[in-house]
């Protein structure tokens, strides 16, 4: 079997690295950061996810599982990294590719001779040339001596040890035998879904798509709770009427859009192609601005001062991952506008993006007042103690089902 190096060991590239492993392969698992890349040779995870210290576990127990901090040689080389964005002096918002970058010249550095590069990081159109050319550089082969693809992750947190061996694939590149050589790779760890490959460019962009969809039907669902409010109905049971419709699947509304994909990938596309992507960039506005609106309506129940529960931390229900959070930005903005801010995240230990973390007992025993941001599992086992207090509810978690 080859030898797989997976660069960057995250939300992402941990999981990638243990079902590697577990399909057979000797797997390294390349993190700039010592201390991550010490906890995993300790065999412990260092993310939440259902499943997953078990599968280290057993991954481990293999022998053909390892983590450095320096790159090795290898047959197959996985880029797993994150690709943020950044806002421009001109207010703008593109693609942060520092890390894919880093992790292409290290790459380069120990690559040799018919080995295969595939970027996984969900990035910009050209992104997968971009590594090639870092890596031709870096290693002084020509980009004919190695095989580059693309072959964007599409899991997400709470599923990704099933969803990387059952969820379709899509592998791209310039040149057909490397997208062929990319499959078969893979087909070792995709037990259940379907590889289908493809050029680079539109892998790339299926994954901007995709989430880029979604992005904009919530988008959607965010302006029809805001209507809704106005008119004095429950949008919650506005979309499960019309989603009775065989043509219709409106998404369903929440404090916001999170997250390392969905807040994320819809700026790459535009920021390719700013001058013909307005209804996208709208959709970006309307999400990103959803919690000062949420903001404005606990304004309305609740003065400056009294003390607010921020019910959930996390970018999505029954995870640890804050990351592009609109709870936090509402807990921000709260603390911005004189009130006291009571966070509660169950799923993370001790403080939450710079604010005390109360267990829900504690949160609801010391609030005046309640924002329900997200459908935590531990909420919707306690609903009478959250119904004990004044709230607003975000995502509809006080509705009986």
């Amino acid at each position: 079997m080859k030898k797989i190096e997976i660069m960057g060991c995250g939300y992402i590239g941990l999981p990638t690295a243990i079902t590697f492993t577990l399909a057979g392969y000797t797997v390294c698992g390349f993190d700039i950061q010592p201390a991550v890349v010490d906890t995993l040779n300790q065999g412990k995870i260092h993310i939440v996810e259902p499943g997953l210290q078990a599968a280290m576990d057993e991954a481990m127990a293999t022998g053909r599982l390892h983590f450095t901090t320096e790159a090795e040689p290898a047959d197959v080389f996985i880029i797993a990294v994150q690709t943020p964005y950044r806002d421009t002096p001109e207010g703008k918002r593109v693609s942060d590719m520092a890390y894919v970058e880093s992790a292409a010249r290290s790459v380069g550095g120990v690559l040799r001779a018919g080995n295969l590069c595939v970027l996984e990081s969900t990035s910009p159109p050209y992104s997968t040339r971009l590594v090639e050319s870092i890596v031709a550089e870096e290693s002084g082969l020509s980009a004919g001596e190695f095989m580059t693809a693309h072959c964007p992750e599409r899991i997400i947190p709470g599923r990704m040890l099933l969803e990387l061996r059952e969820n379709d694939r899509i592998i791209g590149a310039t040149r057909p035998e490397a997208a062929r050589y990319a499959k078969e790779i893979y087909e070792k760890v995709v037990t259940k879904g379907t590889i289908r490959l493809t050029d680079d460019l539109t892998a790339e962009m299926c994954k901007l798509t995709e989430n880029t969809f979604r992005d904009i039907n919530i988008a959607y669902a965010n302006e029809l709770s805001k209507v809704c409010d106005r008119l004095g109905i429950d949008v919650f049971q506005l979309i499960e009427l019309a989603n009775c419709h065989p043509r219709v699947n409106v998404h369903q509304p929440g404090v916001g859009v999170g997250g390392h994909c969905i807040a994320v990938d819809p700026w790459f596309i535009h920021e390719k192609f700013e001058d013909i992507t307005p209804l996208i960039y709208q959709a970006r506005v309307v999400n990103d601005t959803k919690p000062q609106w949420v903001a404005d309506r606990i304004g309305r129940d609740v003065a400056p001062g009294a003390k607010v529960a921020v019910l959930g931390m996390s970018f999505k229900a029954n995870i640890d991952d804050t990351r592009e959070s609109p709870s936090v930005h509402l807990a921000r903005l709260l603390r911005e506008r004189g009130y006291q801010v009571l966070a509660c995240e169950p799923f993370i230990a001790g403080d939450v993006a710079g604010f005390p973390n109360y267990s829900l007992e504690e949160a609801m025993d010391r609030c005046d007042y309640a924002v329900i941001t997200l459908a935590h599992d531990p909420f919707k086992a306690q609903r009478e103690k959250i119904a004990a207090k004044p709230y607003y509810d975000c995502v509809g978690l006080m509705r009986s089902e």
